[in-house]
C-alpha cells in the first residue's frame, strides 16, 4: 500500500467530514517518478473541537507517527479545521527552493 493510501487510512480514525491528502512530492528537490515524501493533509473534523492549531496539529502527528520517519513522509503540511470553520478550500502550497526546474 502507498504512504498516500496509509496515511488516508490513519486520519480516518479522526471521523472527518473532508479529507484530501495530497502527494506534493514532485514540487521538492531529488523528487523522481512514484516517490512519496511531501504530502499536504487537508481535514475537517469536529475531533478538533476545543483544541488550539497546535493540539490539532499534534492529534494528527499521533495518528500518523509511525509514517514519520527516515525513508518515508519528511514534510506533512497541515489544515486542520472544524466544519464551522471550512471555507472549501486550503491555501496552497509555497514552491519549494529546491524544486525541479522545468
Amino acid at each position: 500500500m502507498s504512504l498516500e493510501q496509509l496515511l488516508i487510512e490513519k486520519l480516518q480514525t479522526l471521523n472527518p467530514t473532508h479529507l484530501e491528502v495530497v502527494n506534493e512530492s514532485a514540487g521538492h528537490g531529488g523528487y523522481f517518478p512514484g516517490k512519496e515524501s511531501h504530502f499536504k493533509v487537508i481535514i475537517v473534523s469536529e475531533a478538533f473541537a476545543g483544541l488550539r492549531l497546535v493540539q490539532r496539529h499534534q492529534k494528527i502527528y499521533a495518528e500518523a507517527k509511525d509514517l514519520l520517519s527516515p525513508g518515508k513522509i519528511h514534510a506533512l503540511a497541515i489544515h486542520a479545521y472544524l466544519p464551522s470553520e471550512w471555507q472549501g478550500q486550503a491555501p496552497a502550497s509555497p514552491e519549494c527552493a529546491h524544486a525541479p526546474k522545468a
